[in-house]
């Protein structure tokens, strides 16, 4: 559509200047990968303070450090779907997103001073639950469908980032800031984390886009550019125009049972990825004291970060989602078999660089269900939190099925997580078959009308399945 240039503009070709869109794009989208890093160390710091006395000194017994885990879920869940219906309202991600982390860095750093860690996990919840699906919703309106997994695996390596740096981080403040200034070192945790990402919050005001149609640093050019691209690759015309109001959407994501089924899949592909909770306590069963185990906590993240560029990379360029997922819950699975059947260390710490990979799947499925609500923004904003909040239900059974009395082997935990990760690949293997079947639909529709006006899509608009 903008293969001319407007009048007064320095002439460019197509080509030229959809690349430098990208780049501008991708670097200010870049600082999504920290801002993430911090949404994870920020709610993940509990299980590193779990190894250097946070259970004993607030007097946790028994189910009580699971319950610190799932209510956190509970908080998240409550506010998914109104965190993006407020963000397709509202229309400015880079005003609310750095909003929400001021409140959770907050949250982080009152946890250290306040002895009821459940309602401050709670509230911990309610503050991070805006930020992963506004995100995903951000990516999706500026990306086209098959530039999406690989992009969402670029911001979202922050899981990786975190994991594997978060640990390193907890490592140093664990070991030398024990009862400085009469501070428990695992209460200096909260307190530090919390405060960077404060910090890190301020900035992003001034960095993260908002979307296409209303982001104030982009030429004329850029703007027309990044509308019409996602234009000819299927987006339906209100996803440039905003007219799709939230409540519309609202009441086409609920009565779509897409939608529905999705949700329910993502909630046993959570409940299979459980272990990311307890990843430190599975680095502990090798034997090695906090530090050691800390630190060989960041080696499997890294790892499984270099798959998922690789996966992600390699399914936007074929175009195939359910396979490349269906790679990563297998290769999962595996390692869940031989943590079963053996206490071997190299083994059980190979296991553990395999079960890591498993969030690249997870990252595919966000493009996924991205791209096959490409057309109606309103309603994909609404699906993209309620499939992630139904499915963070997935955390709150997970926080329960890795007691220590299981351990140091989690036998039955890990059998658990492989019926789980069997189930949602059986869910999402059916919706592939589903979205293969309209594809040939459309295409038969394509060949059989007379007129273009009586087709329900575009021409050539076709799943990615």
């Amino acid at each position: 559509m903008i293969d001319d240039v407007p009048a007064g503009v320095r002439c460019h070709t197509r080509d030229d200047l959809e690349r430098r869109l990208l780049r501008k794009l991708d670097l200010r989208m870049s600082i999504i990968l920290i801002l993430y890093a911090l949404n994870l160390i920020d709610r993940t710091n509990i299980s590193n303070a779990r190894l250097q006395g946070f259970e004993k000194d607030l007097h946790l017994h028994g189910e009580q450090y699971a319950t610190t885990l799932s209510i956190l879920s509970v908080g998240y869940i409550t506010m998914q779907v109104p965190g993006n219906m407020i963000l397709h309202w509202l229309e400015r991600p880079s005003v609310i997103l750095p909003c929400c982390m001021l409140v959770w860095g907050t949250i982080s750093i009152l946890s250290g001073f306040y002895t009821g860690i459940v309602v401050a996990r709670f509230f911990l919840g309610l503050a991070e639950a805006p930020f992963f699906p506004g995100v995903v919703f951000l990516v999706s309106k500026w990306y086209k469908r098959d530039e999406v997994a690989l992009r969402m695996t670029l911001v979202f390596s922050g899981i990786f980032l975190s994991a594997a740096f978060g640990s390193l981080l907890a490592s140093g403040i664990l070991h030398n800031m024990q009862d400085k200034l009469g501070q428990a070192a695992w209460r200096w945790l909260f307190y530090i984390e919390g405060g960077i990402t404060i910090s890190v919050a301020i900035c992003a005001m001034f960095i993260l886009p908002d979307f296409p149609y209303n982001t104030r640093w982009f030429t004329p050019e850029e703007r027309e550019l990044a509308i019409s691209r996602l234009a000819e690759d299927g987006h339906d015309n209100a996803d440039e125009l905003g007219k799709q109001t939230t409540m519309q959407g609202l009441r086409d994501a609920v009565s779509d049972w897409k939608v529905w089924f999705f949700s329910f899949a993502t909630m046993f592909q959570i409940l299979g990825q459980s272990f990311g909770g307890y990843f430190p306590t599975l680095c502990a069963t090798l034997g090695y004291d906090t530090t050691v185990t800390l630190l060989l906590c960041a080696p499997p993240w890294v790892f499984g970060g270099m798959i998922a560029f690789a996966l992600t990379w390699y399914s936007d360029k074929k175009k195939k989602r359910y396979q490349c997922f269906m790679v990563s819950n297998a290769l999962c699975i595996l390692a869940f078999i031989i943590s079963i059947f053996t206490m071997d260390k190299a083994a059980r710490y190979i296991s553990l660089f395999l079960m890591a990979q498993v969030i690249s799947g997870y990252l595919l499925l966000f493009g996924w269900i991205s791209n096959t609500f490409a057309r109606e923004p309103a309603k994909r904003a609404i699906a993209i939190a309620l499939m992630n909040a139904l499915g963070q239900t997935g955390s709150v059974i997970g926080a329960y099925i890795w007691p220590s009395s299981w351990g140091p082997t989690y036998r039955y935990s890990y059998a658990i997580c492989i019926g789980a990760l069997g189930v949602s690949t059986g869910m999402f293997g059916g919706m592939y078959l589903y979205l293969k079947h309209l594809n040939e639909q459309i295409e038969r529709n394509e060949q059989d009308a007379n007129d273009i006006n009586e087709l329900r899509d575009p021409i050539g608009f076709r799943y990615l399945v």
